[in-house]
């Protein structure tokens, strides 16, 4: 086996290692600094359900369309959202097929319009993440609204009217099975 000696040295080692991280934290080593406020606000992006962190913006379905073709989103997703090689972002089924049916697409998944905004705002375009100003991402989240008949096209999205809009998922997003049991789907309706 080994000697008590090596044993014991490896044992030492061991919990020097593994307590390291926690003698890095302390006060006493100096190591990091609290973060100031406006640090603290700059990272704090979520949106929420109401909007109530929503920048100010507007964006319109023909704005939005133009947006899609300026930014190279069809590079990705497609004309229309639909044949790139990223998710599709229309559905090709209809609106009688119920939502879980249907393909996994934001808009029409998402129980708030503000999720749509916030993905979009968040992590497109791919490689360039937060460079669209919140004017495009109120008019790609009403272009993309609209192709998925949530919204008509005349809709002008701003912050006050984004959280009003009424997603198809309503509220079938999160119905869980009352007597939920382990290996099997969380959600009443979910596939997965």
């Amino acid at each position: 086996m080994g000697s008590p000696k090596l044993i014991a040295i490896a044992l030492l080692a061991g919990v020097g290692l593994l307590s390291s991280p926690a003698f890095a934290q302390s006060p006493t080593y100096g190591v990091g600094r609290k973060p100031t406020a406006d640090e603290i606000r700059r990272m704090d992006i979520s949106i929420s359900p109401t909007g109530e962190e929503l920048p100010v913006g507007r964006g319109t379905v023909k704005e939005g369309e133009k947006v899609f073709e300026a930014k190279a989103c069809i590079a990705c997703h497609g004309a229309a959202g639909t044949g790139g090689l990223a998710p599709i972002l229309q559905s090709k089924k209809g609106a009688d097929v119920p939502i879980w049916e249907r393909e996994r697409i934001l808009p029409l998944r998402a129980p708030y319009a503000t999720i749509v905004w916030d993905f979009i705002n968040r992590g497109m375009p791919v490689g360039q993440e937060g460079t669209l100003t919140p004017d495009e991402v109120y008019s790609l989240t009403a272009y993309l609204l609209f192709l998925n008949k949530v919204i008509p096209e005349d809709t002008v999205l701003t912050k006050e009217s984004l959280p009003k809009v009424k997603m198809p998922i309503g509220n079938n997003f999160a119905n869980v099975h009352e007597h939920w049991e382990p290996n099997t789907p969380r959600l009443e309706g979910y596939p997965y």
